[in-house]
């Protein structure tokens, strides 16, 4: 059975950092892409970060949300896991943060096959 389970969510202050872990297991996910999403009160599930098996990485860009720069998500080892360093942590970062794998990579929810239950982060102001 495969599993997805995230953690290292909190509740921070404005300006503070964490740094979620996702561990994934049930199957080899050495080939498989890793991403984060996440998911704030009353909004639609929106993409974070992306890393594919090789390494690469694709952050949110859209104005509204972007991470790029403040967010860093890497590989660990062995490839079963995923983490995302969050910097700069602003309120707007306030939401449910999902780990999900899939064999494609990409920057919409649908791309992906699994995902865990999510951990949240609170940024008071």
């Amino acid at each position: 059975q495969v599993q997805l389970v995230e953690s290292g969510g909190g509740l921070v202050q404005a300006g503070e950092s964490l740094r979620l872990s996702c561990a994934a297991s049930g199957r080899t996910f050495d080939t498989y892409a890793m991403a984060w999403f996440r998911q704030a009160p009353g909004k639609e599930r929106e993409f974070v970060a992306t890393t594919s098996w090789s390494g690469g990485s694709t952050y949110s860009a859209t104005s509204a949300t972007s991470v790029k720069g403040r967010f860093t998500i890497s590989r660990g080892s062995p490839k079963n896991t995923v983490l995302l360093q969050m910097n700069r942590l602003k309120p707007e970062d306030t939401a449910v943060y999902y780990c999900a794998a899939g064999v494609k990579s990409g920057t919409h929810f649908t791309a992906y096959d699994y995902w865990g239950q999510g951990t949240q982060v609170t940024v008071s102001s």
